[in-house]
């Protein structure tokens, strides 16, 4: 089979191929096609993976390529992992947002909506040709803000796009560590939208454990999402909440921990780095892409552990998040009919009553050669709905910014935004973004 990665010179792809290469299974990915608008970091990402798979039987034909249409044609899958106006991109999010004192994050807040303004229009172009170039394939959306890309790019593709993400992966698998099971033997009854989700219960043997975790304080506190909340607010919850709901949830704090600690600047100089160092010396390309991935894992949500006034992250929960795997397990599911359960973003059909059955959620879901399915699940707790119909509007907006190349949409995307406080605030964002990001021209009209 063939794969396709479109962003195949970003910094992640590595962790996709190491995947791969431990795939021994019948019927596994025997090519992979990177395509990438720049050949110099399709290069260095090259120099890697070939080190990479030194020593390895039988690994994955890898090739190159500029050309859209050359990486699609024949592909079984294509994983859509781009990043539109770059790591520079990040940093004008963050520092536009901060200087009207909102949050800038990439996928939260006024950075989330002048990300997805400058990406939605993209993916949708590529959401297109694949439909035409290779109608039969699968995407697999990595491309953030996740959930509104994906349901971007299902105008076109329906339900063969599925959005991952290794948010939930990393929760469940540090909730069950806590409580001392197996999480492939657990059933996690997670819900939300993309970034913006809750664990509200945890089945072993048809018995939910979880309340036993919010009994006590210091097993709460003893892992990641608990350090950041405070084990007070997640038992008033009643339920353990994605990482990214602290934003929402401590937003000053965010606020004022995000002065100090921009994580686009931090990523864009570690990656300038790696980069450089391949080039000068293409040699030691795996193990400075080693070097740089630790240094990215451990500064991974600096401004949320600062907010929160705990310290460095868990040695355990330094390794990948795991959105590699959850990749793998996916298409084996399909291309195989390997069933299985994975927390995907999907087109929600039935399951959440507060949106319509269009709208991308992230929820469970049965997976086999069909494609994944929602879980008929508990609906959201009162205290969540609220937040995800006004996220989902945003995501709308953004969508018909794109679409209809409407302005007022952009300002209305950041006006209704849970984290702008203000319309003039959203006017001068909006503003302040057209100026400095040339991928916004057409909102300029």
């Amino acid at each position: 089979m063939k794969l396709a990665i479109l962003g195949g010179g970003g910094f992640r792809v590595p962790l996709v191929h190491r995947a791969l290469l431990a795939d021994r299974g019948p019927g596994r990915i025997t090519e992979l096609v990177l395509h990438d608008l720049d050949a110099g970091r399709l290069t260095a990402i090259g120099h890697v993976l070939a080190q990479q798979a030194a020593g390895s039987v039988d690994p994955p034909r890898v090739t190159a390529t500029t050309d859209l249409d050359e990486a699609l044609t024949g592909a079984t899958f294509v994983f859509s992992a781009i990043r539109v106006g770059g790591l520079e991109g990040r940093v004008v999010d963050e520092q536009v947002a901060l200087g009207e004192g909102v949050l800038g994050q990439e996928t939260v807040g006024a950075g989330g909506v002048a990300y997805g303004l400058r990406t939605v229009p993209v993916a949708m172009r590529i959401a297109k040709r694949v439909a035409e170039v290779a109608p039969e394939a699968w995407v697999i959306n990595f491309t953030n803000p996740a959930g509104m890309v994906t349901e971007a790019m299902s105008r076109h593709l329906g339900d063969r796009v599925i959005g991952i993400c290794d948010s939930p992966v990393g929760l469940g698998r540090r909730v069950a560590r806590t409580l001392g099971i197996d999480p492939a033997t657990a059933w996690f009854d997670y819900a939300g939208l993309n970034h913006l989700g809750w664990l509200r219960s945890v089945h072993v043997g048809g018995r939910d454990v979880l309340p036993r975790l919010l009994a006590d304080p210091a097993a709460l506190e003893s892992f990641e999402e608990g350090r950041l909340f405070g084990a007070d607010w997640l038992r008033t919850l009643g339920a353990i909440p994605n990482e990214y709901l602290h934003y929402y949830y401590f937003t000053r704090d965010a606020v004022a921990a995000a002065r100090s600690h921009s994580r686009g600047a931090v990523l864009t100089e570690q990656q300038r780095r790696f980069y450089e160092s391949v080039r000068r010396d293409p040699s030691d390309a795996l193990p400075a892409w080693e070097s740089a991935r630790f240094e990215r894992e451990v500064t991974y949500g600096a401004e949320s552990r600062e907010a929160a006034g705990i310290g460095d992250r868990d040695s355990d929960d330094l390794e990948s998040g795991g959105y590699e795997k959850v990749a793998l397990a996916l298409m084996r599911a399909i291309a195989h009919d390997e069933r299985t359960t994975l927390i995907l973003n999907v087109r929600n059909r039935t399951t959440l009553s507060v949106v319509d059955s269009e709208a991308v959620v992230e929820v469970p879901c049965l997976v086999d050669a069909g494609g994944p399915r929602p879980v008929v699940i508990d609906q959201l707790p009162e205290y969540a709905r609220s937040l995800v119909c006004g996220v989902k509007t945003v995501e709308r907006a953004v969508i018909e910014a794109a679409v209809h190349a409407s302005p007022a949409a952009a300002l209305k995307a950041l006006a209704l935004h849970p984290l702008v406080d203000s319309v003039n605030v959203a006017r001068r964002l909006l503003d302040g973004y057209l100026r400095k990001m040339p991928e916004l021209a057409y909102l300029r009209s």
